[in-house]
């Protein structure tokens, strides 16, 4: 009935005899169009302009997900081990970024940022942020208190502060807008409202028909671990969702010049509630990392599963009492943050004159999907990518995976060519 062919371009390719039976074919089939996914199809398409590249999306639009609620941070890269792959990839993404926003005239908030310390225990936090900075080559220095006030006149920080000057911040949502434009220039086509159902021997089952792939892409974000997971890759991950909630100032806080944040603890992969200035110049802060009950769970009982549910209180459950890294101490304070006051507690210890009056209004929720290895319990706090020479799969694309996008990608479709080549 069916049969594998090799492509022009070297990709099998599969053949269909049977009546009435159609059957879409593409060199490459990426599933989820986020940014991961757009950045992979472009890379591709860089690189092989007369490869085919198709794209999934369950929703009727792109980015409807973690791309389009992003902060929108361009990080610069100091907070990361120099042997992970974050560190890799974020200081070339942030001047890659920076310049794609320059080719398509997309407005940059290049303000900078200080982390700052709120006590004398935290200098060494800042200290070891700012030898990061020199091993990963980024740009940052360690300056007093009266420099950070010269650079932000109402940042509180003890001691000593870390200036990162190139961090930045754009808006998610028209980047992507460029780039799907861009995509579309290339002749990446983006099968919208289509749902990713089951796939193997080079066929994909989709809610809208048949696809063949010479090599599937899954670049599903929220559901990479359910795709994996059905043709035997990332047996040992799950994703755990948390929900990242933002406070938006009123228009009468007055004016920030800096993005400013705490010191973090090293030991978890989220940030702490920090001050970000938007591309049009709006103040926010947070975000919280608070758990999830389930994966899509933006508000109400949007996008609620029953299954879901169970898994994530299950998961929680299994950290809370393993209690790795502090995750207990960690959750709890999480979902303190859920309430505006305690939010904004937290962040008037890094700027004077701030109290709760002056933040009302909660942006759009985001939620994070964060890889727990459920052999050691453990959050992973680096990028994973999974496959062989059918298929990969980006299982932890977690922050700053906006930032890291292009270069990320680079490594991504680096995989895909070196497996490939040891089975010719």
């Amino acid at each position: 009935m069916r049969r594998i062919e090799g492509s022009g371009s070297g990709w099998p390719r599969l053949k269909s005899h049977a009546k009435f039976v159609t059957i879409i074919k593409t060199d490459f089939l990426i599933i989820g169009a986020g940014i991961v996914g757009f950045a992979v199809a472009r890379e591709l398409r860089r690189r092989d302009p007369g490869c085919s590249v198709r794209m999934l999306e369950k929703e009727s639009s792109a980015g409807r997900h973690a791309s389009g609620r992003n902060s929108g941070i361009l990080h610069a890269g100091f907070y990361y081990s120099e042997d992970s792959l974050k560190a890799r990839f974020t200081r070339e993404g942030n001047r890659r970024m920076r310049a794609f926003c320059a080719e398509h005239k997309l407005p940059v908030m290049a303000c900078g940022k200080l982390v700052l310390a709120n006590c004398e225990q935290q200098i060494a936090g800042l200290e070891e942020l700012f030898r990061r900075a020199a091993r990963n080559g980024i740009e940052a220095n360690l300056i007093t208190e009266t420099e950070a006030r010269e650079l932000e006149p109402r940042a509180r920080t003890t001691g000593k502060a870390l200036w990162s000057p190139t961090t930045s911040s754009v808006n998610p949502r028209d980047f992507m807008q460029a780039l799907e434009n861009e995509l579309a220039a290339a002749r990446v086509q983006i099968d919208k409202g289509v749902r990713y159902v089951s796939g193997g021997n080079a066929l994909v089952e989709s809610s809208k028909g048949r696809y063949s792939a010479g090599h599937l892409v899954n670049a599903a974000g929220l559901y990479a671990d359910r795709i994996a997971h059905g043709l035997g890759f990332g047996l040992r991950y799950r994703l755990v969702p948390f929900k990242g909630l933002y406070l938006y100032a009123n228009p009468r806080i007055g004016s920030f010049r800096r993005h400013l944040y705490p010191v973090p603890n090293l030991n978890n992969p989220f940030l702490g509630v920090h001050f970000t200035l938007t591309s049009d110049n709006r103040v926010k802060i947070g975000p919280t990392a608070i758990p999830a009950l389930w994966r899509e769970q933006y508000g109400g009982l949007h996008g609620f599963s029953l299954k879901e549910c169970g898994e994530a209180l299950l998961n929680n459950t299994a950290l809370f009492f393993k209690d790795p890294r502090g995750y207990r101490n960690l959750a709890v304070q999480e979902i303190r943050k859920s309430f505006r006051k305690a939010m904004v507690d937290e962040a008037s210890r890094m700027a004077s004159n701030v109290d709760d009056s002056m933040f009302s209004s909660w942006g759009p929720p985001g939620i994070r999907a964060q890889l727990l290895d459920i052999a050691s319990r453990t959050l992973v706090g680096d990028f994973v990518v999974e496959g062989d020479a059918d298929s990969t799969h980006v299982l932890n694309a977690v922050s700053p995976a906006f930032t890291c996008a292009f270069p990320f990608a680079d490594y991504v479709v680096d995989r895909i060519a070196g497996m490939r080549h040891k089975v010719e």
